[in-house]
Protein backbone atom coordinates (compact mmCIF):
# COMPACT_ATOMS: atom_id res chain seq x y z
CA UNK A 1 0.00 0.00 0.00
CA UNK A 2 3.12 2.10 1.04
CA UNK A 3 4.45 2.36 -2.43
CA UNK A 4 1.27 3.01 -3.69
CA UNK A 5 0.66 5.92 -1.90
CA UNK A 6 4.05 6.61 -3.08
CA UNK A 7 2.90 7.03 -6.88
CA UNK A 8 -0.29 8.67 -5.51
CA UNK A 9 1.51 11.36 -4.17
CA UNK A 10 3.37 12.33 -7.13
CA UNK A 11 0.93 12.01 -9.66
CA UNK A 12 -1.33 14.55 -7.17
CA UNK A 13 2.06 16.39 -6.81
CA UNK A 14 3.19 16.68 -10.77
CA UNK A 15 -0.51 17.54 -11.98
CA UNK A 16 -1.89 19.94 -8.61
CA UNK A 17 -0.78 23.34 -10.67
CA UNK A 18 -1.50 21.91 -14.37
CA UNK A 19 -5.06 19.97 -13.62
CA UNK A 20 -8.51 21.29 -12.05
CA UNK A 21 -8.82 20.85 -8.42
CA UNK A 22 -12.04 18.87 -9.11
CA UNK A 23 -10.83 16.76 -11.23
CA UNK A 24 -7.59 15.67 -8.96
CA UNK A 25 -10.70 15.32 -6.14
CA UNK A 26 -12.28 12.70 -8.35
CA UNK A 27 -8.97 10.77 -9.10
CA UNK A 28 -8.27 10.95 -5.83
CA UNK A 29 -12.00 9.65 -4.12
CA UNK A 30 -11.71 6.97 -6.95
CA UNK A 31 -8.76 5.93 -5.55
CA UNK A 32 -9.93 5.90 -2.24
CA UNK A 33 -13.43 4.06 -3.04
CA UNK A 34 -11.10 1.16 -4.91
CA UNK A 35 -9.48 0.68 -1.32
CA UNK A 36 -12.22 0.68 0.87
CA UNK A 37 -14.05 -2.41 -1.57
CA UNK A 38 -10.97 -4.21 -1.68
CA UNK A 39 -10.90 -4.05 2.45
CA UNK A 40 -14.54 -5.11 2.35
CA UNK A 41 -13.81 -7.87 -0.38
CA UNK A 42 -11.47 -9.27 2.42
CA UNK A 43 -14.29 -9.46 4.85
CA UNK A 44 -13.83 -6.63 7.34
CA UNK A 45 -16.88 -5.60 9.15
CA UNK A 46 -17.58 -1.51 9.08
CA UNK A 47 -15.88 -1.09 12.06
CA UNK A 48 -12.49 -2.22 11.04
CA UNK A 49 -12.88 -0.99 7.40
CA UNK A 50 -13.55 2.55 9.06
CA UNK A 51 -10.32 2.37 11.04
CA UNK A 52 -8.09 0.80 8.69
CA UNK A 53 -9.06 3.77 5.65
CA UNK A 54 -8.18 6.60 8.55
CA UNK A 55 -4.86 4.76 9.14
CA UNK A 56 -4.60 4.51 5.57
CA UNK A 57 -5.79 8.35 4.76
CA UNK A 58 -3.00 9.77 7.20
CA UNK A 59 -0.34 7.08 5.98
CA UNK A 60 -0.94 8.83 2.61
CA UNK A 61 -0.81 12.57 3.93
CA UNK A 62 2.09 11.51 5.59
CA UNK A 63 3.96 10.60 2.34
CA UNK A 64 2.49 13.72 0.70
CA UNK A 65 3.91 15.88 3.05
CA UNK A 66 7.34 14.37 3.01
CA UNK A 67 7.70 14.27 -0.63
CA UNK A 68 6.68 18.14 -1.08
CA UNK A 69 9.65 19.51 -2.24
CA UNK A 70 10.94 15.94 -2.97
CA UNK A 71 12.70 17.71 -6.23
CA UNK A 72 14.82 19.87 -4.09
CA UNK A 73 15.98 17.22 -1.84
CA UNK A 74 19.23 15.23 -2.53
CA UNK A 75 19.51 11.52 -2.98
CA UNK A 76 20.39 10.84 0.88
CA UNK A 77 17.61 13.24 1.85
CA UNK A 78 15.22 10.85 -0.63
CA UNK A 79 15.96 7.56 0.37
CA UNK A 80 15.73 8.77 4.18
CA UNK A 81 12.25 9.57 3.35
CA UNK A 82 11.95 6.06 1.90
CA UNK A 83 13.20 4.32 4.59
CA UNK A 84 10.44 6.06 7.27
CA UNK A 85 8.09 3.89 5.32
CA UNK A 86 9.45 1.30 3.41
CA UNK A 87 11.12 -1.72 5.84
CA UNK A 88 13.56 -4.55 4.53
CA UNK A 89 15.00 -3.19 1.49
CA UNK A 90 18.31 -3.85 0.49
CA UNK A 91 18.84 -0.81 -1.92
CA UNK A 92 16.55 1.91 -1.50
CA UNK A 93 18.87 4.45 -4.32
CA UNK A 94 16.87 2.16 -7.01
CA UNK A 95 13.77 2.97 -5.41
CA UNK A 96 14.74 6.67 -5.42
CA UNK A 97 16.08 6.47 -8.82
CA UNK A 98 12.52 4.72 -9.85
CA UNK A 99 10.26 7.55 -8.38
CA UNK A 100 12.38 9.97 -10.52
CA UNK A 101 11.85 8.57 -13.13
CA UNK A 102 8.39 8.12 -12.57
CA UNK A 103 7.83 11.83 -11.29
CA UNK A 104 9.36 12.55 -14.90
CA UNK A 105 7.51 10.70 -16.79
CA UNK A 106 4.55 12.24 -15.22
CA UNK A 107 5.51 15.59 -16.19
CA UNK A 108 5.24 14.19 -20.17
CA UNK A 109 2.00 13.16 -20.01
CA UNK A 110 -1.42 14.45 -19.62
CA UNK A 111 -3.47 13.28 -16.60
CA UNK A 112 -6.06 12.69 -19.29
CA UNK A 113 -4.19 9.98 -20.76
CA UNK A 114 -3.59 8.26 -17.17
CA UNK A 115 -7.44 9.02 -15.98
CA UNK A 116 -9.31 8.94 -19.32
CA UNK A 117 -11.43 5.58 -18.30
CA UNK A 118 -12.06 7.05 -14.41
CA UNK A 119 -12.78 10.62 -14.82
CA UNK A 120 -15.08 11.52 -17.25
CA UNK A 121 -16.00 15.33 -17.98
Amino acid sequence: MVIFFFHLGFLLKVYKNIETKDNLQKFFDFCVRQIELSIREIGYGDATINKKMKEYINLFYSIVDRIDKWEDKDSNQRCQILKLYVDDISNYENFVEYFEKYRNKLTKITFNNITEDIITN
